[in-house]
């Protein structure tokens, strides 16, 4: 399921030499995102990313990378609220060896599913429908709620999370692409997607084959139906409709460190495909 390497990432570079003489290359980038910037809600302010080159292989050379963004990092003084990153593929045990001995903790994984469509559901299933402009505040009030319990459990939650989220939902619920599924009218669920493009020079080529993915970018059930199948029963119609209207996949991402959503999204047909491994803050690296 992996596309073919991305072209190196600009930016600065480290390079080591491992003890049978192979050399080793990543790029470095540096970043800050501003007060309002939406990356705010899974991001760090400040981010250190490692890309490793394609070839990189065995625990070794991993090691070697991380220690010489370790020794660079000294030289930088990071904030509290910073971050080292690296994505890489999931799959890959003797990175993922490095990656713990260096500090480094998974804390978002993007996942696909690349099954049919689920069976139809039975009468008498939670009841789904599309949700417009005039949800907004229900709409908001359940995405908030996610980042108020993955902010437990994986990336600190933001105090203005509800005023990051807001832009995008409003944009969001102008497409046909939000839905939720309601218990005795009340809404207790909601799974919120988009289109995404792969395809030559798009952004999403460095991580999926081509296609027309249906992104499951926010989803949550309401703590007091959670283990009801509502959840289940939700995402059964909104494969469904993605498969349906012509994706040729779904993904999305999830947290590992999430007791909920690892379980979940697992049984959904999701495998995990990248892996997103941080440090917080960055000088915590190893």
């Amino acid at each position: 399921m992996l596309p073919p390497p991305a072209p190196a990432a600009t930016g600065g570079r480290v390079e080591a030499t491992t003890v049978d003489g192979v050399r080793v290359t990543a790029g470095v980038q540096h970043h800050r995102h501003g007060p309002g910037d939406g990356a705010l809600l899974w991001s760090a302010a400040e981010v250190w990313q490692l890309f490793p080159d394609a070839d990189t292989a065995g625990t070794e050379g991993f090691d070697l990378l991380l220690g010489a963004l370790r020794s660079r990092l000294d030289t930088e003084a990071p904030g509290a609220d910073s971050a080292c990153v690296v994505n890489w593929p999931s799959r890959d045990a003797e990175a993922i060896r490095a990656f713990l001995d260096h500090g480094l903790t998974p804390l978002a994984a993007l996942a696909v599913r690349t099954d049919g469509p689920p069976p139809a559901l039975a009468p008498g299933d939670a009841a789904v429908r599309l949700a417009g402009p005039a949800d907004f505040d229900t709409v908001l009030a359940l995405c908030t709620a996610t980042f108020d319990y993955t902010g437990l459990v994986a990336h600190r939650r933001r105090e203005q999370t509800a005023e990051l989220l807001a832009p995008a939902l409003r944009h969001a619920l102008d497409e046909p692409l939000t839905w939720l599924a309601e218990a005795d009218g009340e809404p207790v669920a909601l799974a919120q997607c988009a289109w995404v493009d792969s395809g030559e020079g798009a952004e999403a080529a460095e991580l999926l084959p081509s296609g027309r993915w249906g992104y499951v970018n926010n989803m949550v059930t309401t703590a007091g139906h959670r283990g009801s199948g509502v959840g289940r029963a939700l995402m059964a119609h909104v494969h469904r409709e993605l498969l349906g209207a012509g994706a040729t996949a779904t993904y999305l991402y999830y947290n590992p460190t999430n007791p909920l959503s690892s379980v979940f999204w697992h049984r959904q047909g999701y495998r995990p495909l990248w892996t997103s491994w941080e440090a917080h803050p960055a000088s915590a690296l190893r």
